[in-house]
């Protein structure tokens, strides 16, 4: 299924630009992959939405591949964080009109869900990546806030003409900017004795909260695959 869905995808990608993420370019990919409309619908039983999600999950995983390569040891978390980001979006520089199309597609109510998750998916391995080991409240408010910031930066990405996108990348710093002064106003909070008297009930509760349990490897020799785990 894996080869399937690469094949399709490298086919789509000529036509998404005049076409879309749609079934127009999912039939269009489907002939000119030399790939029979079953398989097809097998690998990708929603057609281009399924496509769309799986080009979104191809970049994420070259983004970790560079990420794990490459050398941020020196470089001040923020820095690491922003870097994460900016890869991701270098990945994606060739079939801009692509994401473009992509943004539309999730757009739509009846693939919103869908859009949230590849969102979610990408923040949380970005913190994967750059050894986030949170199991507590901080593991949901980490992925949330980077949400915000790579979803705006994605946006303003779209719309940039500037010389090697440097208004995208500045766009960038001001927002981890921005979040980093948040975050110096919670260390504020816990170091003050009132502050920290008056929060001890929320902290409480939130000491409740448990980060979701990790999923087991579905390739393990003895596990059955869903192929639904594919989609």
């Amino acid at each position: 299924m894996q080869d399937i869905k690469d094949r399709l995808l490298d086919a789509a990608l000529p036509h998404v630009p005049f076409d879309g993420w749609t079934e127009p370019a999912f039939r269009a990919a489907v002939s000119d992959a030399g790939i029979t409309p079953a398989e097809a619908r097998a690998a990708c039983p929603r057609g281009a939405v399924d496509l769309a999600l799986h080009f979104h999950r191809a970049g994420d995983a070259e983004m970790v591949r560079r990420l794990n390569e490459g050398d941020t040891a020196n470089l001040r978390y923020r820095d690491r964080v922003a870097h994460a980001v900016r890869t991701r979006l270098e990945i994606a520089e060739e079939n801009r009109e692509a994401v473009r199309r992509g943004m539309t597609l999730f757009a739509l109510p009846m693939h919103a869900a869908d859009g949230l998750r590849a969102m979610w998916g990408t923040v949380d391995a970005i913190w994967n990546a750059l050894g986030d080991t949170s199991d507590d409240v901080n593991w949901y408010t980490k992925r949330a806030t980077l949400s915000s910031v790579y979803s705006a930066t994605v946006l303003y990405w779209l719309g940039d003409e500037s010389e090697d996108r440097r208004e995208t990348w500045a766009f960038l710093d001001r927002r981890i900017d921005g979040i980093m002064q948040i975050e110096k106003a919670k260390a504020r909070v816990r170091s003050s004795p009132v502050l920290s008297r008056l929060m001890a009930g929320p902290d409480m509760l939130l000491s409740r909260i448990r980060a979701p349990l990790r999923a087991a490897p579905n390739d393990l020799p003895g596990r059955w695959r869903n192929p639904a785990e594919d989609v």
